[in-house]
């Protein structure tokens, strides 16, 4: 199996008003990343996630993985109150 860079593996999530409403999600599918981060935190492991959406490719949980370990990386949040 090939597996793509991190960066490359970005361009699997998308974000899209008119899907999800505008959350992140893998390859515009309706799947957004924050389920299959979930997912996982809840013990599953991805062999199970692609099993039970078959639509997923391995490389779309790493992209999840990655997205999320980008947004480690941001240095403040400011309050939108």
């Amino acid at each position: 199996m090939q597996v793509s860079t991190p960066s490359s593996r970005l361009d699997r999530i998308t974000r899209d008003p008119s899907i999800c409403h505008g959350k992140p999600v893998i390859r515009g599918l309706r799947y957004p990343v924050q389920t299959i981060l979930e997912l996982l935190a809840s013990g599953m492991t991805p062999e199970q996630i692609l099993n039970d959406y078959p639509d997923l490719e391995y490389e779309d949980i790493l992209a999840c993985l990655d997205y999320a370990a980008r947004l480690t990386q941001i240095k403040a949040i400011q309050s939108l109150e």
